[in-house]
């Protein structure tokens, strides 16, 4: 019998968007929308508008679970990094233009410690993708 012991750290995922580098980040960053393209959340907030670095938003998932995640890196129209509450969890957003009707989202996320538990998938940032450009 094989056994095969798949740890994951660390996930990397790209995507181009017909959408401007400043139009992504901006849908991206709005706690309004992150329902619309991550199935497993059902409600975001923030403590303040506009968002920068220190804003801290929480998420509550399909089963009333809410988790907390504060912005500790933060570059208007390119980049931001959340960090969760315990500090072992991180996802950065980078945006790049491709043109000027086009941009790139590379989405990266990691654990300091552990594995990843719900790596987020391609499909999730196709679904970004038709959101924002339906």
């Amino acid at each position: 019998m094989l056994c095969y012991n798949f740890s994951v750290k660390d996930k990397k995922l790209q995507i181009q968007v017909n959408k401007t580098a400043e139009e992504v980040f901006l849908f991206t960053l709005d706690p309004k929308n992150t329902p619309l393209w991550i199935d497993s959340i059902v409600k975001e907030e923030t403590n303040e508008k506009p968002t920068k670095q220190g804003t801290v938003y929480k998420n509550m998932n399909s089963k009333g679970q809410w988790s907390e995640y504060t912005i500790t890196a933060f570059e208007k129209n390119k980049m931001f990094e959340m960090t969760s509450e315990d500090k072992n969890y991180h996802v950065r957003y980078t945006l790049s233009s491709l043109s000027n009707k086009t941009s790139e989202l590379e989405y990266y996320e990691w654990v300091d410690d552990g594995d990843l538990e719900e790596p987020f998938t391609q499909d999730i940032l196709n679904k970004l993708k038709a959101v924002l450009e339906k």
